[in-house]
């Protein structure tokens, strides 16, 4: 089996519908990429599997859609207008600005060095650029301005009028709308301690760095889980979504070997703990969920800024707190990313022929099933087949060429069955199906497709 690449991922996603560079006619915008069509149903189905597992399935969660425009207030109780930031330097020769961490990160993975850069001060970054000779990736020269902090958040102005009292954010995080609405969900909920908070959104920061395809964009999608919780007991739930969070990525079948926990050692102002779960991607691993112990720094913070008590009443030892919070965060575009790398496959069958397949989990493949009339006088049978099929799943409808080839695109695309309409399809009302990871073939009575279908695609 070949070994899967970034350019190998990017041309199928881009040939297949995947996903396209962000205003591609116009020659792009760095670091924004569109779903096509395969994508979005994809990307959708990871979204659904999270939210199944974390808000359907979980005792006590409830889930919010929380503006992405919120009050400035939001972000100076949070702290991201005082120091949410990233250490960047720009070259001066050809002027082109880096973030000082990614260029030491790309240089230790280069050398590989045991280096761990989280752990590092501006001033130690610095240095080890100017020792270590670190070049810009643009012109090669080794002359770079001293670090400094810029903002990641995106400022706009709201009204006709652009001064300092209209200035608003987008959202560099889903977290705070779901930490504002504590309140209001504790009530109308009725929700008692302790009790999750989850959301599905976008996300916005101003990025400089490209970063491998999808893995680091100035627009992405975060889905957080916010379990608030007595002080206490935090530590336990810190244990418990490190396990949750594992779990559901075995489930939608990653192996062991390429998943890792990395605490942090570099710890953010409000955490008590905190850790990563990083996914050997192509060029290395890379993060694709945080979960953190943020104490009650958050509610806390809200409460003095907005003079709103977050105190919370416990309806039967009448003690009253601020809870603390385990956030598990994951990015939605990230783990999607992932789940490609993960499933992608090159298979050598015994004609000598490679199928490309990608082997999802059913339930997040874009399409359940395909319909292929094996000639041409039988469309109309397949059409009937495919609208019938159509108010159960995602379908796909194909009749164009061999059906060697027309299996060979629904293997690139993940699709699980493929359902072959043939002049016996006419006597019997039976049809063949084939299995996309085993290319097994039975035969079925149409009658019995949605349930056979149906319960191969569940994500329990």
């Amino acid at each position: 089996m070949s070994e899967v690449t970034m350019d190998k991922l990017v041309n199928l996603c881009k040939n297949r519908g995947f996903i396209y560079p962000g205003s591609e006619i116009y020659g792009g915008l760095a670091n924004t990429w569109d779903y096509g069509p395969i994508g979005v149903e994809f990307k959708n189905n990871v979204k659904r599997a999270w939210w199944k597992r974390f808000v359907q399935e979980s005792d006590n969660s409830f889930g919010v859609d929380a503006a992405i425009l919120m009050n400035p207030r939001v972000w100076e109780a949070s702290g991201h207008v005082s120091s949410f930031s990233d250490p960047k330097m720009d070259c001066k020769e050809c002027k082109t600005r880096h973030r000082a961490d990614n260029l030491i990160e790309d240089y230790v993975k280069k050398h590989k060095l045991d280096v761990d850069v989280d752990a590092m001060s501006q001033d130690e970054m610095y240095k080890f650029i100017c020792d270590n000779q670190i070049k810009c990736p643009v012109c090669g020269k080794c002359n770079f301005t001293e670090i400094r902090n810029f903002n990641l958040m995106f400022k706009t102005n709201r009204g006709v009028v652009e001064d300092a009292e209209n200035i608003v954010y987008l959202r560099p995080e889903t977290a705070q709308g779901e930490f504002v609405n504590f309140l209001n969900v504790q009530r109308t909920a009725r929700a008692k301690v302790p009790f999750g908070i989850a959301q599905i959104g976008k996300a916005f920061r101003n990025e400089i760095t490209p970063g491998n395809f999808t893995f680091r964009t100035i627009e992405f999608e975060q889905m957080e889980h916010q379990w608030f919780c007595k002080d206490g007991t935090d530590m336990a739930y810190y244990e418990e979504y490190k396990n949750k969070a594992m779990q559901f990525y075995n489930d939608l079948g990653f192996s062991k070997d390429v998943l890792r926990f990395k605490d942090h050692e570099k710890l953010a102002h409000y955490a008590k703990c905190a850790c990563d779960v990083e996914y050997l991607f192509p060029f290395g691993w890379g993060e694709i969920n945080g979960v953190h112990n943020r104490t009650n720094y958050d509610l806390s913070r809200h409460q003095e800024y907005s003079g709103k008590s977050m105190m919370y009443l416990d309806p039967v030892t009448n003690e009253k707190y601020i809870p603390y919070v385990i956030e598990y965060s994951v990015g939605a575009d990230r783990l999607a990313l992932a789940l490609l790398a993960n499933a992608y496959h090159e298979e050598t069958l015994d004609n000598g022929e490679t199928r490309v397949v990608l082997k999802f989990h059913p339930f997040i493949a874009p399409y359940k099933v395909a319909v292929l009339p094996l000639q041409k006088q039988l469309n109309e049978k397949a059409k009937q087949l495919y609208k019938m099929l159509n108010k159960h799943f995602m379908c796909s409808y194909d009749e164009a060429g061999s059906i060697g080839k027309r299996y060979r695109r629904q293997d690139e695309i993940g699709t699980p069955f493929c359902v072959t309409v043939d002049f016996e399809s006419l006597d019997d009302n039976t049809v063949t199906i084939r299995d996309r990871d085993t290319m097994e073939q039975i035969r079925l009575n149409i009658d019995e497709l949605v349930d056979y279908i149906s319960k191969r695609v569940q994500f329990n």
